[in-house]
């Protein structure tokens, strides 16, 4: 599996570039992975939905639905592709370090 350097450490990563060891993810991983899906810098609605996304990951072990994503953080779809221009799943997932996505979001 490739490995990259992320927030200072070597990560493994899939063909996607999602980290396969989340337990290595931090925010200097994060920030780093905002600036190759062009999400730099991170803003507070940025964490806001990094936050949601890993808080709903940890508790159900999977990403959370589009409708649930925009409901409970108050940002708009569209809103959220500017903040992450590949979207929900390929951009602010792979931000907050969850595994890629392969349900709705």
């Amino acid at each position: 599996m490739p490995k990259a350097i992320l927030g200072g450490q070597e990560i493994e990563v899939d063909e996607d570039g999602f980290i396969q060891e989340s337990e290595k993810w931090n925010k200097a991983v994060a920030e780093d992975l905002a600036k190759i899906e062009e999400a730099y810098p991170m803003t507070e609605d940025h964490w806001k939905l990094v936050n949601y996304l890993r808080n709903y990951y940890a508790e159900f072990e999977i990403a959370p639905p589009i409708r649930m994503l925009t409901k409970k953080t108050g940002l708009d779809l569209k809103y959220i592709y500017q903040l992450f221009p590949k979207g929900p799943a390929a951009g602010a997932c792979k931000v907050a370090g969850l595994p890629k996505p392969t349900g709705c979001v």
